[in-house]
């Protein structure tokens, strides 16, 4: 059975700031659609924060800086990155961003169908 997820519950775990300029419609939109795929990866993602700014003191190269960040059980996921567009800057991050969360999954099945024992230096009382 395929649940489907409600737009609603996922736009209210988005927060979306532009950090020195105003973010139009479109980038929105956009950012929304990008944070979608995140969201669908993983359920467990309890917010996702993403910060878009506009540094013109930087180089023209990276004058666009995106910073995103997962909160999520366990350890948060926080990613950035540079670039000299805004679109190219969260198409990055989001990426970067997925790669995260796709490590971050694979570590914890790894971890679950692969146990290690552990040693103890004392031996354990029998009942």
């Amino acid at each position: 059975m395929i649940q489907e997820k409600n737009p609603e519950t996922q736009s209210s775990k988005l927060i979306l700031r532009g950090i020195h300029f105003e973010l139009t419609d479109d980038l929105k939109a956009l950012a929304q659609n990008k944070a979608s795929r995140l969201l669908r990866r993983n359920e467990h993602i309890i917010r996702l924060r993403v910060d878009l700014e506009h540094d013109q003191t930087r180089g023209a190269s990276t004058q666009f800086i995106a910073k995103g960040h997962i909160e999520i059980g366990g350890p948060d996921l926080l990613a950035s990155v540079a670039s000299d567009d805004v679109y190219k800057s969260l198409d990055l991050l989001v990426d970067k961003l997925d790669s995260l969360l796709r490590r971050r999954h694979s570590v914890r099945k790894d971890k679950r169908n692969h146990p290690h024992g552990v040693e103890l230096a004392v031996a354990l009382p029998k009942t």
